[in-house]
């Protein structure tokens, strides 16, 4: 016999508590991160019907989560594109110095790390937190983000170069 396919409360609540250190990350406030949660899980509710059973539910409420924050006033505000060209000192690809997890593991003050990641630049931020906090594959990433795996390859390298200068400052 079958076993029954999850509710979406089974789910959605393990995931509350990392949905709004994301929505806080992306909104820098933490009523708005609860109203950007409570909209998330409010839409996601009303479209389970379309999850498709079997596949990654976390990418699928990631992704309703930030496209939620993006049609939102504040996301607009603060996603505008970056072009690369603007930034010449971040396509430097090669450095062989200790990565930023290198000094992670060794930094103890979580009030440093949040200080840099808060100077990132927001795509940079955001990609950074799906791979290296959230634990997400490069495809679920690239799911949630709505751009090709090779971007989001090319924007956590930039993130751990760009977290490692802020870092060492």
């Amino acid at each position: 016999m079958l076993s029954p396919a999850p509710t979406f409360e089974q789910l959605a609540l393990p995931l509350l508590p990392s949905l709004y250190s994301h929505a806080f990350w992306l909104c820098r406030n933490h009523a708005e991160a609860e109203d950007l949660v409570q909209e998330t899980i409010s839409k996601s509710l009303r479209a389970f019907d379309s999850f498709q059973s079997g596949t990654n539910f976390k990418a699928w409420i990631f992704r309703i989560l930030r496209n939620t924050f993006l049609t939102s006033r504040i996301g607009i505000a603060t996603s505008r594109t970056v072009f690369l060209e603007d930034h010449p000192d971040l396509l430097e690809t090669f450095d062989d110095s200790p990565t930023p997890e290198d000094h992670l593991i060794r930094l103890d003050n979580q009030a440093v790390v949040n200080k840099a990641l808060d100077q990132l630049q927001p795509p940079l931020r955001e990609v950074l937190l799906l791979c290296d906090v959230e634990e997400m594959k490069y495809k679920d990433i690239s799911l949630i983000l709505d751009v090709p795996i090779g971007t989001v390859m090319s924007r956590i390298s930039r993130a751990r170069r760009a977290l490692l200068q802020l870092l060492q400052t």
